[in-house]
């Protein structure tokens, strides 16, 4: 899928206002991830608590695995009085987003150390109101950049990236510089404001406008004659027909094969990621260093590389973009290992935080097209969610156990090591794909010069 565009137009393609869109909803993506990820780790390390018990307090984020059992009511509930205001995507946004406000303000009252069971739940919350969201946001850039316009993929999921990272880094880093001095639970409260901006920003974007409610229409008009019932045919175009569409589309064996590698690829960097505030903590920064390297210089890092590559996935393709981002991704959690060997050497830090953010930007940004690619419209959340919650299964799920792998081996060094042959898998999987995503494209491109010719006519 290799654009024809030269690479100044490239370039000018960027300045499009619906990337600010989709890059203000992205902050909204990435902020509950710092809430209940990187910052409820550092509060729980510095309460005491095990590497374990952090790890575990990790598995609230198994709800992202399984959004996608619910992903059919944000494609097809209308919520009252939001939905006028708002449109289908950004009231379904706005309404999690109001969720996450008022449980953000639970657990700034709360002690975890004193009261685990209880932060695990609204944490828990969190999560499930996040995962929600998640799905009207993907649906929100699936339905503004249609497969149709094969060159803006890559950089829709860029802008998509940039915002998640920013919504995860400058939180978290303002959280880990002030946590010694106002301490966690004023950290919280502070937490709380930034939702209500977020809340503003879904306020002013765009509503996009597709063909999804004539689509389903069509479709409950097709099982309306089968069931002769409404209720049923509403309920088979809302549980049934995403899934049955995507397997029709690709065939069985290329869907299983498909799904097997978005499981895969993203595990070892899950892994990683679980337990990299534990480890730097525990090799010797503080919570000032771990905020400066890993969260402001990794923002810039992450946002610089994510535009590079998605030049890089527009003008080469998705395909060839995922096996080097898979094995640049793997090869950079080496990294992690020297620094397990050398200690807190904070220019390691430095050299490691670039080479990881480069590495995750680039494979994020083809893995996120290459999952929109592969998406239907008229059903672009739920199959979307599908997709993104297999890749969150691996993430969430199994890294789980990140923590006990780390006290069984008792050698972070080995750690790091495994969950860089962690990727293997997945890229023979991907390698397996290669012909039918070059068929894929070849037929985007040649509906787009149909549509280009046509329209010239």
């Amino acid at each position: 899928m290799s654009s024809t565009m030269t690479w100044s137009e490239t370039v000018r393609s960027y300045l499009d206002k619906r990337l600010l869109w989709v890059f203000m909803l992205g902050c909204a993506s990435g902020f509950p991830w710092v809430l209940i990820g990187s910052n409820m780790s550092g509060w729980l390390k510095d309460a005491g608590l095990t590497r374990a018990a952090i790890g575990y307090f990790g598995s609230v984020f198994t709800v992202y695995a399984f959004n996608f059992l619910w992903a059919p009511l944000v494609d097809r509930v209308k919520l009252p009085i939001l939905h006028t205001l708002l449109g289908q995507r950004r009231s379904w946004i706005f309404f999690c987003q109001t969720i996450i406000l008022i449980l953000t303000l639970f657990i700034a009252g709360v002690d975890p150390a004193m009261n685990i069971i209880l932060a695990s739940m609204l944490a828990l919350g969190v999560a499930i109101s996040s995962a929600t969201q998640d799905i009207a946001i993907d649906a929100y850039r699936i339905d503004t950049f249609p497969k149709s316009q094969s060159s803006k993929l890559p950089q829709a999921a860029a802008m998509s990236v940039i915002g998640w990272w920013t919504g995860y880094s400058l939180p978290g880093y303002l959280a880990f510089i002030n946590a010694d001095s106002i301490g966690w639970n004023g950290v919280y409260y502070g937490m709380a404001g930034v939702v209500a901006i977020l809340m503003l920003f879904t306020i002013f974007t765009g509503e996009p406008t597709t063909e999804r409610d004539q689509l389903q229409e069509k479709a409950e008009q097709k099982y309306n004659q089968i069931t002769g019932s409404r209720f049923l045919s509403w309920m088979s175009v809302t549980v049934i027909e995403p899934f049955w569409d995507f397997f029709k589309r690709n065939g069985v064996k290329v869907a299983l094969t498909i799904l097997l590698f978005v499981f895969l690829f993203k595990i070892g960097e899950a892994f990683l990621g679980r337990m990299s505030i534990v480890f730097y903590k525990e090799i010797g920064f503080s919570n000032e260093q771990i905020g400066y390297y890993s969260k402001l210089i990794g923002w810039g890092a992450t946002i610089f590389f994510t535009l590079l590559g998605s030049v890089f996935n527009v003008k080469f393709g998705l395909v060839r973009g995922l096996m080097i981002g898979g094995i640049a991704m793997a090869a950079s959690n080496l990294m992690f290992a020297w620094i397990a060997k050398t200690g807190p050497n904070e220019y390691l830090f430095l050299a490691t935080i670039l080479v990881d953010n480069f590495t995750t930007a680039f494979s994020t940004v083809a893995f996120v097209s290459f999952l929109t690619m592969l998406t239907g419209t008229a059903f672009s959340a739920t199959q979307y969610a599908l997709l993104a919650s297999l890749g969150n299964l691996g993430r969430t799920t199994l890294a789980s156990f990140s923590g006990e792998l780390v006290d069984f081996l008792n050698d972070w060094s080995t750690f790091f090591i495994i969950t860089a042959l962690m990727v293997v898998p997945s890229l023979i999987m991907l390698y397996s794909l290669r012909h039918f995503f070059d068929g894929v494209s070849d037929n985007h491109n040649g509906n787009k010069k149909k549509a280009d010719a046509a329209k010239n006519n």
